[in-house]
């Protein structure tokens, strides 16, 4: 059958929308299509660099009804793949992003296989056109997530990743950094989130291209901060969203109205939406350098790069906080690592607070306290002296501070009481960061400070045993676990005592009084050399021939106070030595439940809060737990008085304002419920009300003025 006047060769819209509806009926047309579109196609090999529209606008029209015709465009795919393959440098832009697209149709129809047409993009990658890059970079990062959305395809994934592997290797620097983009990108999507995705990227680190290598290393820098959290936090931080309880009580207290219906609908959509992103966050929150297979040669790698290469001050950074992080992190040993950072650890140094953090994350419990001696040695000469501002003074005491917290063994004494002096200095700043100080060593190294600067004594510090480098105190039992011994005891003497049992009083001796009477009123600690010097004492007090009654009577005072104090010092060890027996006990009894955890989480606690000489007021809580990253704020908070801000001060003139009478107008009026005069009222009322009477009024000359005022002087003479 022939069709007369027939315009549907000449409309493609028209004609791709009657194939979807009926594809066998209109075949004949498509085939006519389809002899045009490989005829242009051959044409167009000739002069790829020209654009030719009618091919441009055949290959999309293909592209959409390629599901109804699957056998007939069996090759449609391939010869767009060969096209851009062999010609896609040198292609037309317009004509390059249409056949892109086409592709994009074909993959979307699932006529076309990822690992083709992905391979595909990314070899594109190199090409000079970046509205191109940008276009492929976002369909590679959306096809890779829709492919593990609902499971994931791990032999898929590992194409893919072996395939970037390659392509970071590439000598185009557009196409590597890109690359490494992709798959940062979907690492911090949480859809690449694996030993290998991170491995692959960490080659980025010593690409000879400056860019990749930088963004591989503000990957390790920035990815520990959980960025998953941040996106949530900034997606639903936006100026143009309102407050949720300003839309609630707005929807409460105001008339319901569409638009604030729509707000409030709107603003739980976002509280839903957070809630999802925080516990997606919450799941896969850990950090990347953890993920590294070779941490040692990863980071030795890294700083012989460092010491070779010279980069930028500002790379030389990076590298020094990914290298800083990652001793820190796995507890590495680099001794080079030291030496070369304490050259930059001065006041005048740019980024020398920087410098600092990464001094304090590469200090550790294993690194050799004479290594990190002499860093310590730097930071106290070149900072904590009193020919700096006290400003410089702080920010030394505190990375001093934060270095101590993880590695307290390279403080001396000397050193550290030199130090503590600093509790009196006449600057704010100075003073609080030496006193943070004493407070790291309070709860780790007690023994280092003086008698006065270790604070009252606590039955957490009583158990504090100082350990020396390299030894290591494995627990065998849960500390803290005989208090489940003492509740269970407690709860059996309160049943005997619903059950009607009398009660056994257990008389004690005088011995046992006295004994707990020392460990009560007992005022310092006595070392072993004491023990020593009081043995001495003891057995010289049992010499004879001393005939003078006085050196008798004090030779019997010293024996009797060194008698009081071995026995405080042998109570102490024999409560700990109990506590640690009957935590055994309980470890080994049974398993324990989280309730069980609580309770001893809850007596742990306590024990810092309790004072170990029973006075009424309660010791400071003492805290000092820190991360595994140092916080950059944590050296730069400094103790002052700040400026007020314009907010402030606002405020503060408010507060002297209350209870104090307005300024301005004062109405006199007696009775103040009285009628005010018609021309009070015109103070207040708009100017339109009174526009008209404003019109009528004329300036009085001089003359006019003199009669007024004559003819006022004489009503009132009459009046009187």
């Amino acid at each position: 059958m022939v069709r007369h006047n027939n315009q549907l060769p000449n409309n493609l819209p028209q004609l791709q929308n009657l194939i979807k509806r009926d594809p066998a009926s209109y075949k004949d047309e498509f085939l006519q299509q389809q002899r045009h579109y490989k005829s242009l196609l051959a044409v167009f090999t000739l002069r790829p660099t020209d654009f030719n529209k009618s091919l441009d606008e055949l290959v999309m029209f293909m592209a959409q009804v390629a599901h109804c015709y699957p056998g007939e465009l069996a090759t449609f795919a391939q010869e767009l793949t060969v096209m851009l393959q062999t010609h896609g440098p040198v292609l037309d832009k317009d004509m390059r992003m249409t056949f892109c697209r086409a592709l994009i149709l074909l993959r979307n129809k699932r006529l076309l296989t990822p690992t083709d047409l992905l391979s595909l993009f990314f070899g594109l990658l190199r090409s000079q056109d970046k509205e191109l890059r940008k276009f492929l970079e976002s369909h590679i990062v959306s096809d890779i997530k829709n492919l593990n959305s609902k499971h994931k395809d791990a032999k898929l994934n590992r194409n893919l990743q072996n395939f970037m592997y390659t392509m970071l290797k590439d000598n185009n620097a557009k196409a590597a950094k890109m690359s490494l983009g992709i798959m940062v990108d979907l690492y911090k999507k949480n859809i690449w989130r694996d030993t290998k995705t991170v491995n692959v990227i960490s080659t980025g680190c010593f690409s000879k291209i400056t860019k990749v290598m930088v963004a591989a290393l503000k990957f390790f820098v920035t990815v520990d901060a959980n960025d998953s959290s941040d996106e949530s936090d900034s997606s639903s931080s936006d100026d143009d969203t309102p407050n949720t309880r300003e839309v609630i009580m707005a929807n409460k207290v105001s008339k319901t109205t569409r638009k604030r219906t729509k707000n409030l609908k709107k603003v739980k959509r976002l509280v839903e939406k957070n809630k999802k992103k925080k516990k997606q966050s919450q799941s896969s929150n850990f950090a990347a350098l953890t993920l590294i297979h070779d941490p040692q040669g990863f980071a030795e790698k890294l700083f012989h790069q460092l010491e070779k290469r010279h980069e930028r001050f500002e790379v030389k950074m990076l590298t020094l906080d990914v290298v800083s992080r990652l001793i820190g992190l796995h507890q590495l040993i680099i001794f080079n690592f030291y030496p070369y950072i304490q050259r930059f650890l001065q006041p005048h140094q740019k980024e020398v607070v920087r410098m600092m953090q990464f001094v304090a994350q590469a200090s550790h419990e294993v690194v050799p306290p004479d290594v990190l001696e002499p860093v310590l040695r730097a930071l106290v000469n070149n900072f904590v002296t009193e020919r700096n501002s006290s400003d410089v003074m702080a920010i030394g005491l505190n990375a001093i501070r934060e270095m101590c917290t993880r590695a307290p063994l390279v403080m001396t004494e000397d050193l550290l009481r030199d130090l503590a002096q600093y509790k009196n200095y006449r600057e704010r700043s100075v003073m609080m960061a030496a006193k943070s100080l004493i407070h790291v060593y309070r709860s780790s190294m007690p023994h280092l400070l003086h008698k006065k600067d270790r604070g009252r004594p606590t039955e957490a510090s009583l158990e504090i045993v100082a350990r020396k480098y390299g030894e290591v105190d494995a627990k065998e039992f849960v500390p803290g676990a005989e208090i489940l011994l003492e509740t269970e005891n407690n709860e059996s003497c309160d049943d005997s005592d619903e059950s009607g049992d009398e009660w056994v009083n257990v008389s004690h001796s005088e011995d046992e009084i006295s004994e707990d009477e020392n460990i009560d009123g007992e005022d310092e600690e006595v070392d072993d050399s004491d023990d020593e010097e009081n043995d001495d004492i003891e057995s010289n007090s049992d010499t004879e021939g001393i005939n003078d009654t006085d050196q008798s009577i004090s030779t019997q005072n010293s024996t009797t106070n060194t008698i009081t104090k071995k026995k405080k010092v042998i109570s102490k060890k024999e409560q700990l030595a109990e506590k640690k027996e009957k935590a055994a006990q309980v470890s080994s009894m049974r398993i324990l439940s989280d309730e069980d955890f609580k309770r001893i989480e809850i007596a742990q606690l306590s024990k810092q809060m309790t004072s170990a000489k029973n006075r009424k007021r309660p010791a400071e809580p003492e805290e000092t737990s820190r991360g595994e990253l140092v916080r950059l704020k944590d050296i730069e908070n400094i103790y002052k008085k700040r400026k007020h801000d314009k907010q402030t001060r606002i405020d503060s003139i408010k507060k002297g304002q209350e209870g104090r009478e307005k300024f301005g107008y004062k109405d006199g009026r007696l009775n103040p419920f009285s009628s005010k005069t018609n021309r009070e009222k015109k103070k207040t009322k708009n100017f339109m009300m009174i526009k008209h009477k404003a019109k009528g009024k004329v300036k009085k000359s001089f003359k006019d003025k003199q009669i007024a005022l004559r003819n006022h002087l004489t009503k009132l003479k009459k009046m009187k």
